[in-house]
């Protein structure tokens, strides 16, 4: 195939773990953390149960190949780079995972290993386990082009890859573009995720200028490549090169702090090739190394997400993001267009600089000066010329192609690495294909890491206060509420346009349009105080968009044009005008005003749908303005439901791929254009039966007059079924609402509906009135009790009535996993007894392990009840499948079981004792988790040494003193799985006892006093940089009661330690009282009860 590409489909079956269906039940997480941002989930399902068997699937595939490469990508897995391999080596040069088999790490559950995945709005994103629209193409220079493309659920907006290989290069040329499909702002970031294979010889290849790296969210900062100090609480103090696999031995990320080059990658130093990512770094700045950490804890994630493959870690990249989390604006309909590039490289080792032409490096080794390049391309009579002090030292003309590459060396002019050395590569016509300028190495100060926003009283300023308001959004932070600070804003100065026009736009986006009226009018009147014509044109757009939505269709025309004014907001406002003439019936003058609008934005892809379609029905040509929409998106629906008009293909419904939200979005932009009949005709295309299309239907024969067909499609809304029917869109509370006004009486479901569209945009009290009403008329209905149930707990604290509604859901539905959770949790909430938890759950066991955590919760019952034996025996005998972020539950109920099986026999049986607790430090496989290198088996330690000198074996016993005496004495909140439980430091204190040493006993006894009495008090706020809380439950947390609690369990351990047993007898049960399950109030009571 010398000097060509192609490209195809086929179909390749891979072995595969399949997962459940998702849970049906709407997942309201307000205070989940993913990734460092916002994990909720609605719209979405969420899949929350893999399989263990493995069996045959068939993939549709798109292979694009040239002579250097292969590449298969998967479209129905999310668009991702399933292989990328380098003919000319035999060389797989991104992680080849030869399985599909899902973990749970993704946002909404499922995620794999291996390849590259593409992630945006967010990371991960979504939909990266789920299909894409995708297209092939074949371009005129003869490279070969597959789109891949979907509309997010969650926000609205839509992005792209093109993946390209072009006829003479070997590397992967990747076109994204990220659209803002809504008329609101909203952000996003983009990761490219290409994960590589790592061994003991992979060095991550970061660019020679980077001198700091940072972590999630900037919270922490390390020096790099040789960290020295604390990192992921592991210790480098002694100096460890990070940049290499095998040293890094806990799960880490490390983002670089800055680079001024444009390129990333790694190197396998055995097999001498690796792969390197190129792009623009003014806009690809994001440089990112991920890896679960070389031991134990790593390689039980390597068995989660490989069977035959091994360890890998990713290498990410980031265009318009330096960091996770930190997010992009995109204002209304505004598009992003980018390019990244992937290439393997060979022999060039720590690559210095690279371009999509080359990669070079150049080193001092003994005297030598050691040069290497690659080429991407046959490069004939290629130069390569090092210069020292501007003097050329070296000239030498070279063939260079990707089957190989160039090394040699000479005497080295100097010992120093810097400016003064030059290496360039340039092409016969001497074009400049790649340079380097050495670098000297000079003590850099690090970067400081990022502080927490204060409360919004603290802030001194408005100005902080917006930027605060605006930050929380931006970044779409899990625990805190932009409202908060701008109320604060508007409550010390209710003029200032920033705050107004910002939370009116918040509340804009929770469809509270009559409210934020108010305080657009507000920011525009403040705007135009000195002048009618401001600065820019924000409010003027935006108080035009809420009018518009409240029917005040005049007003909202005068204000559009107004924001025409301003070049910033001119593309937006006249588009509106178009959709306003459109509606008016002005065919002609809506077309100019596209004109118009399209003029500052031309690929905005709804104005030129709307020029097609008021072209169609004014009998002009379309046929050239349909090509020019396919040039900037092949896979732009509406284009190619116009053209599906014009030509009665099948390609369009085979884009639509028959999903629902597609449908919707395609058919909500013809909806308000006013083009109902294009409407109807596209959601009648929908095969899917689902209830949002027929309200859909319904609310178009209500605007067209024809009540009874309306009528007809609420009641067949109303009888499909309602699973995964969670509308979120602003335009779907006017639908609904409709149809609820039309049919008070017969719309339970569309009160529910409509319930959990508000409920997501934070609007509980209406939520919860439709709620009621719904269930009023769906007696037989669980998912609406059970909504109320976490609505009443969480808005109203309402325990009485939330165990009573989600009680009812579980009679309702016995089979439903989640409701029986959901169930346990408000029992446990409202302190009921072990023993009536436990029942409760082994009335239904088979629901009961249906579940992971709720058979988590039941094992933990059966510890809690001193049924270790049984408690082992269920962990023994499943398959654990971890949500990545919330290791520990499994093992901790696994050590739990094997040191107290080990206590109550240690005194008649002590070698069987020290087998247990020697067990407990090595978790099996099917727990699903590792152990972590830096966390220490204290409570383990100790006993193993009691019981050593019950054998009398009082060496042994020293020894394992010693160690249980190991680690640090400070308490701190346990929040992580890699945090160490404060129960820890009571046995270090008594190891210290044993041991001899009274001083250091005591010093840890009153740690976990001063810790307690410190901090009882304070109020206390979810962590401002988390990064991974992935409790996947409804019912909100009391953050103080667990902290008092928390802090008084310290107390007692302390004073246990100090042997002042009654006091702590007294806390440990009266704390016993309030969380009867608490495993260590157990255990300390019986240690008390033996010691007195």
């Amino acid at each position: 195939m010398t000097g060509t590409v192609k490209i195809w489909e086929e179909k390749i079956t891979m072995p595969t773990y399949l997962t459940s269906k998702p849970d049906k039940n709407p997942l309201f997480f307000e205070k989940r953390v993913y990734q460092g941002s916002s994990g909720k989930v609605y719209p979405h399902a969420i899949t929350e149960k893999i399989y263990d068997e493995k069996v045959s699937v068939d993939y549709p595939a798109v292979i694009l190949e040239n002579d250097y490469l292969k590449v298969v990508v998967l479209p129905t897995l999310g668009g991702r780079i399933q292989r990328a391999y380098d003919k000319t080596n035999d060389y797989d040069f991104v992680y080849y995972n030869q399985v599909i088999k899902p973990a749970l790490v993704g946002l909404i559950g499922p995620w794999i290993s291996g390849g590259i995945e593409f992630n945006w709005p967010q990371h991960h994103r979504p939909s990266t386990y789920l299909p894409t629209e995708y297209e092939l193409v074949e371009n005129k220079d003869g490279s070969k082009t597959l789109w891949v493309s979907e509309i997010d659920k969650m926000y609205g907006t839509k992005g792209m890859a093109g993946f390209t290989l072009y006829p003479d290069s070997a590397y992967i040329e990747i076109t994204g573009k990220v659209t803002n499909r809504t008329d609101t702002p909203q952000t996003f970031l983009w990761w490219a995720n290409p994960a590589v294979p790592a061994n003991d010889h992979t060095v991550s290849i970061f660019p020679p200028d980077v001198h700091a790296v940072m972590d999630h969210g900037k919270r922490a900062v390390s020096d790099f490549p040789i960290a020295t100090g604390t990192y992921y609480k592991y210790d480098y103090s002694e100096g460890i090169d990070i940049s290499r696999y095998k040293n890094i031995k806990v799960p880490t990320s490390y983002m670089a702090y800055h680079s001024d080059y444009d390129f990333i990658g790694n190197y396998d130093e055995k097999k001498e090739a690796g792969l390197l990512h190129v792009a623009n770094h003014h806009i690809s700045p994001g440089k990112k190394q991920w890896g679960w950490g070389n031991s134990d804890f790593g390689l039980s994630w390597d068995r989660n997400l490989t069977d035959e493959d091994g360890p890998y870690i990713e290498l990410m990249t980031g265009v318009f993001t330096d960091n996770q989390p930190d997010f992009t604006w995109l204002k209304p309909y505004e598009e992003k267009e980018f390019k990244q590039y992937f290439m393997p490289y060979k022999g060039v080792g720590r690559v210095k600089n690279a371009t999509i032409e080359a990669a070079v490096n150049l080193e001092i080794i003994d005297n030598q000066l050691v040069y290497a390049v690659y080429a991407t391309k046959k490069q004939e009579k290629a130069k390569v010329v090092i210069t020292y002090k501007d003097q050329s030292i070296l000239e030498e003309v070279v063939e260079l192609n990707p089957a190989s590459y160039l090394k040699g060396s000479l005497v080295t002019p100097t010992n120093t690495m810097d400016d003064s050395l030059v290496i360039s590569v340039y092409d016969r016509e001497n074009s400049l294909l790649v340079s380097y300028t050495g670098l000297k190495e000079e003590l850099q100060e690090l970067p400081k890491p990022a502080e927490a926003l204060p409360k919004p009283q603290l802030l001194k300023t408005t100005e902080e206060l917006f930027l605060a308001a605006t930050h929380i959004e931006q970044y779409r932070h899990a625990t805190l509420d932009a409202e908060d600070y701008y109320l604060e804003g508007l409550k010390r100065d209710e003029t200032d346009i920033r705050l107004n026009n910002g939370y009116g736009m918040f509340l804009y986006k929770r469809g509270l349009f009559i409210e934020s009226e108010k305080y657009f009018k507000q920011a525009l009147k403040k705007q135009t105080w000195k002048t009618p014509n401001p600065y820019y044109g924000e409010p003027s757009l935006n108080l035009g968009l809420v009018q518009m939505k409240i029917g005040k269709m005049a007003e909202a025309t005068d204000h559009f044009f107004k924001a025409t004014w301003n070049e910033d907001t001119q593309a937006a406002a006249f588009y509106q005008l178009a959709i306003i003439s459109t509606l008016k019936g002005e065919y002609q003058e809506a077309l100019i005003l596209i004109d118009q609008s399209l003029v500052k934005n031309n690929h905005h892809m709804k104005a030129r749908n709307l020029k097609i379609t008021l072209k169609r029905l004014l009998n002009q040509k379309i046929d050239e303005l349909i090509s020019e929409n396919l040039a900037i998106d092949p896979l732009d629906l509406g284009t190619h439901y116009e053209k599906f008009l014009k030509e009665s293909t099948h390609k369009w419904k085979k884009l639509m791929r028959d999903e629902v939200n597609n449908y919707l979005e395609l058919a909500l932009d013809y909806l308000n254009w006013g083009f109902l009949s294009d409407a109807e005709q596209i959601l009648l295309n929908c095969s899917v039966e689902f209830p949002m299309i027929h309200y859909y239907l319904a609310y178009i024969k209500i605007r067209q007059g024809q009540v009874d067909s309306a009528i007809k499609e609420i009641k067949k809304a109303e009888s499909i079924s309602s699973t995964y029917c969670f509308p979120n869109k602003l335009d779907e509370i006017e639908i609904l609402n409709a149809t609820i006004e039309l049919l008070p009486e017969d719309t339970g479901f569309a009160k529910y509906y409509l319930g959990n569209l508000f409920y997501d945009k934070k609007r509980y009290e209406e939520a919860i009135t439709l709620w009621e009403e719904s269930s009023c008329q769906l007696k037989q209905f669980p998912t609406v009790y059970r909504n109320l149930s976490f609505a009443y707990y969480n808005n109203y604290d309402d325990q009485i009535r939330a165990e009573e509604m989600i009680t009812h859901a579980v009679n309702l539905d016995k089979n439903d996993a989640r409701l029986l959770l959901e169930q346990d949790l408000m029992k446990r909430i409202n302190g009921a007894s072990n023993e009536e938890r436990v029942k409760l759950l082994e009335e239904q066991m088979a629901v009961t392990q249906e579940r992971d955590d709720l058979f988590i919760v039941y094992i933990s019952l059966l510890n809690s009840q001193g049924q270790y034996e049984k408690a082992l025996h269920c962990l023994e005998n499943r398959q654990f499948h971890p949500w990545e972020g919330g290791e520990g539950k499994v093992s901790s109920q696994y050590l739990f079981a094997l040191i107290e099986m080990a206590k109550k026999i240690l005194e008649q049986q002590p070698e069987q004792a020290i087998e247990l607790l020697k067990k407990s430090k090595r978790y099996p496989h099917n727990l699903g988790e590792g152990k972590l290198p830096n966390v220490q088996d204290t409570i383990a330690d100790f006993y193993i040494a009691k019981a050593y000198q019950v054998l009398g074996d009082e060496v042994n016993a020293h020894s394992y003193f010693m160690k249980a005496s190991e680690g640090d004495s400070q308490p701190e909140s346990v929040l992580y799985y890699y945090d160490q439980p404060a129960d820890s430091i009571l046995y270090r204190g008594m190891a210290f006892e044993a041991l001899g040493n009274e001083s250091k006993a005591r010093s840890c006894y009153h740690q976990l006093i001063r810790y307690g009495e410190l901090h009882i008090f304070e109020e206390v706020t979810y962590d401002y940089f988390a990064v991974s809380l992935p409790e996947t439950v409804v019912f909100k947390r009391d953050l103080q009661l667990e902290n008092k609690i928390y802090c008084e369990y310290l107390i007692a351990l302390g004073n246990i330690g100090l042997k002042n047993y009654q006091l702590a007898k007294d806390k440990l049960e009266q704390l016993l009282q309030k969380v009867p399950d608490h495993q260590g109030l157990k255990r300390h009571l019986e240690m008390i009860e033996k010691n007195i």
